[in-house]
């Protein structure tokens, strides 16, 4: 490590991931938002996850202020973050086959949705078969992932193959396999993952892309406002009310 302080470091790691993911993912971005755009304005429904720690980018989508009320948590029970006991549970569920198929199956996607998959690895059973299960059903799937997993490591998925393989739309977030930006002399391992950032930063501008798009074709997007500015609960109740039947957080 150079010279600055691991703080610095990291914002300098974080910010040159950024700025290349604005840059080499611009396209994708681009795609995915209008493929979102065109779920809403066809009656589609949108639905998000991740698992363990991708789960939080996913969860930043869903019934956010500034974000758009139709994103729905597609919600695995133990993976939705780490309050599960034990935590390490959750990465064994990620490799269970078979998961992933039980949670579609007794989930509202279907033909004409949209799904946003997180997974940072991209590498494990859930995440593959999600993808795999969802285009079986007719929904599109935007993946969200690190491409690099692909190269340097082997799938843990029967067929082989990685999330990136079974998307519409994939974004590469260009992390680092072992998702760590730092290193230092005196640490032993690597530190300061870096993933969290930019996958929520990704998925912001491909939201912020669907509203635009939304906007464009004169339709007012199903934007939320905070509950903690005036009249942002009543503008929530309007949006909620005329989208009812696709946002199912409400029920």
């Amino acid at each position: 490590m150079s010279d600055g302080t691991p703080a610095d470091l990291f914002f300098d790691a974080a910010i040159g991931l950024l700025q290349r993911v604005r840059d080499e993912e611009a396209e994708a971005i681009a795609v995915a938002g209008t493929l979102l755009a065109d779920t809403v304005t066809a009656g589609g429904r949108l639905f998000a996850f991740g698992a363990g720690h991708s789960s939080l980018a996913a969860q930043d989508v869903v019934y956010r202020a500034g974000g758009l009320a139709l994103m729905n948590l597609l919600a695995v029970p133990g993976l939705v973050g780490v309050d599960v006991m034990p935590a390490t549970l959750g990465s064994r569920l990620e490799r269970v086959d078979g998961l992933a198929t039980a949670v579609l199956d007794t989930s509202p996607l279907r033909t004409g949705d949209a799904l946003v998959i997180i997974s940072l690895s991209g590498r494990n059973a859930m995440p593959v078969e999600m993808a795999i299960g969802a285009r079986e059903r007719g929904a599109k799937v935007i993946g969200v992932t690190s491409v690099a997993y692909a190269t340097q490591t082997a799938s843990r998925h029967s067929s082989g193959t990685y999330l990136k393989d079974h998307c519409d739309v994939v974004l590469d977030s260009k992390i680092a396999v072992g998702d760590a930006e730092l290193t230092l002399d005196t640490i032993p391992a690597p530190f300061a993952p870096a993933s969290t950032v930019v996958t929520s930063a990704l998925l912001q501008a491909v939201l912020a892309t669907t509203a635009a798009t939304l906007a464009d074709r004169g339709v007012e997007p199903p934007l939320l406002r905070s509950g903690n500015v005036d009249g942002g609960h009543e503008w929530n109740a309007r949006v909620f009310e005329e989208y009812r039947d696709r946002i199912f957080y409400q029920h």
